[in-house]
């Protein structure tokens, strides 16, 4: 048997690797210092951020590298490292996105499997439609409830030009409303010759999100309630350099009532925020099922766990054994709000243009 080699340093062969490269490791910074903040805007790589103890501060920010390409979007909830002076030049970056409270999600239409997230952590959707010109979208606003239940987002129904529907002798808001009274949906009626201050009431102390179809009237209404509005929108898309900005969803934030028009809060937190969605075609509902929905619902959403596999919950004949009927029998729920909410989950197979 041949005796054992005696190995030295010049049997070790080591493979060069890239001139000038760093040992590569798995440890993270945990960035104690980041400072919380919310984005307000987002522009083609760049977020725009409200630190937490500087509420008329705006700073600029990068995603880290160590996010990857974590989705990052208005009504998230970030930390930010670096340069937060909110300089011309002034750079941040995000280094932590924090779980979601809340989801405004949609498609593109019903087939589309890749699913948007508008808005994160808003508390409530305010579905914005017009009594006439263009008449109410009752199949938009039912599509907007399904994605407001299924994401976590309380929905307030807003009817604006009820001045035009006077004079016209058109819809009437009681009568539109009814559709969704047994869901116990808030409903606000705007008039172009008053103020909005119902809405302004459901709105303050909230992060609040506007959606509805072009030309209902949400783009006055913003601008009622935020009188900057336009130069507010501007300066927090600055990045863009001039990109049109009612392309993507821009928070802003609700002023005080002390406030002059024109002149932001500086030092102290606006009364509640804004974020105003561009106008949209269609509401594509490819990620909803509906279980989510009804299980917004809290005397609802036990008596589903009865129901069989697959269920759509929308009774005979399409669902003969759905557990929902049964609880209408036995007094647990009344017949129209199962009814109207089986009117509304009919939106999910209904064509997203609705």
């Amino acid at each position: 048997m041949a005796p054992a080699r005696e190995y030295d340093e010049s049997d070790v062969r080591v493979r060069p690797g890239r001139r000038g490269a760093r040992p590569r490791t798995k440890i993270r910074p945990e960035h104690t210092d980041a400072e919380p903040a919310m984005v307000i805007a987002v522009d083609r790589g760049r977020w725009t951020c409200v630190p937490d103890d500087e509420p008329g501060a705006r700073v600029v920010a990068m995603r880290a590298r160590e996010l990857g390409r974590t989705p990052i979007v208005v009504g998230d909830r970030v930390g930010l490292v670096g340069d937060r002076s909110g300089g011309p030049d002034a750079l941040a970056r995000i280094v932590r996105v924090a779980e979601r409270s809340s989801v405004l999600r949609r498609t593109a239409d019903d087939s589309d499997p890749y699913e948007r997230i508008v808005v994160a952590n808003a508390e409530q959707l305010v579905i914005v439609t017009a009594l006439l010109d263009p008449p109410p979208s009752i199949g938009f606003v039912d599509r907007a409830l399904v994605a407001a239940y299924a994401g976590g987002l309380r929905p307030v129904l807003c009817l604006t030009k009820a001045d035009l529907a006077e004079t016209r002798a058109s819809a009437d808001p009681a009568e539109v409303a009814a559709a969704w009274a047994e869901l116990d949906l808030p409903v606000v009626v705007t008039r172009y010759d008053r103020p909005p201050d119902e809405l302004r009431a459901a709105l303050t102390g909230r992060l609040s999100a506007l959606i509805g179809h072009s030309g209902v009237g949400k783009s006055t209404l913003v601008n009622a309630l935020v009188p900057d509005a336009e130069r507010a929108v501007g300066r927090v898309s600055g990045v863009g350099k001039g990109r049109h900005t009612s392309s993507s969803a821009v928070a802003m934030p609700l002023p005080r009532l002390s406030t002059p028009a024109g002149q932001e809060p500086v030092d102290s937190a606006p009364d509640g925020w804004v974020i105003d969605t561009p106008g949209i075609r269609s509401f594509g509902l490819a990620h909803v099922s509906a279980n989510e929905v009804v299980s917004a619902f809290a005397d609802l959403a036990a008596a589903i766990k009865d129901c069989p596999r697959g269920c759509g919950h929308l009774g005979p004949p399409a669902d003969p054994e759905c557990a929902l009927d049964e609880l209408v029998a036995t007094g647990g729920v009344s017949t129209g709000r199962l009814e109207a909410l089986r009117r509304v989950l009919v939106a999910l197979s209904a064509p997203s243009w609705s």
